[in-house]
């Protein structure tokens, strides 16, 4: 498990993934394995046998507007206490807290300075 306050994972949030995947395959040698998300295909990018990286496809009104962005999510101990504090802190909470099986409690926040930013509490490895 990443350390608390750590960077944890980074992924790139674009309308295009086959046109990601060919460039970073291309240009780091990237491979990508599908991991399927229900209504869409979450890709892992692997350098060698370690993964890097995800590839999320922005689709929907809930993007509009929004451009292809790289996003960082950083390791806490405990998500929910760290919601908490945010408005005390000058945060916001952009999405609600939510769990994805396998991988950990994240939810997604915006500091003062109007930066976002992905917080998740990783699953224990199993």
């Amino acid at each position: 498990m990443t350390a608390h306050g750590r960077f944890h994972w980074n992924e790139l949030n674009t309308r295009d993934p086959d046109q990601a995947k060919a460039f970073y395959g291309q240009t780091l040698g990237w491979r990508f394995e599908a991991w399927d998300m229900g209504e869409t295909t979450y890709w892992v990018c692997q350098a060698g046998d370690q993964p890097v990286a995800g590839i999320f496809t922005m689709a929907g009104p809930q993007f509009e507007g929004i451009p292809a962005h790289w996003f960082a999510y950083v390791a806490v101990d405990d998500v929910d206490a760290r919601v908490g504090q945010l408005a005390a802190a000058g945060g916001q909470l952009l999405r609600p807290v939510f769990e994805v099986p396998g991988v950990g409690r994240i939810a997604i926040i915006k500091d003062p300075t109007g930066a976002a930013l992905g917080l998740i509490t990783p699953a224990a490895a199993g």
